[in-house]
């Protein structure tokens, strides 16, 4: 992924009620999916992985 928004493969029919993300080598971008133009997060990308394996019980 560099840059490009992605939703959840766990998303439902339109995916609309999730959020997406984007990686870039200097941050990880995060939005609501239904706000594209809206406000968003950067986060660096060790926080990210901090955050995904502490969801994914890590």
């Amino acid at each position: 992924m560099s840059g490009e928004w992605r939703k959840s493969s766990y998303s439902q029919g339109e995916g609309d009620q999730c959020v997406e993300v984007a990686r870039l080598p200097q941050a990880i971008r995060i939005r609501d999916s239904k706000r594209k133009d809206g406000p968003h997060l950067a986060i660096a990308p060790s926080t990210w992985s901090a955050f995904v394996a502490h969801m994914l019980g890590g």
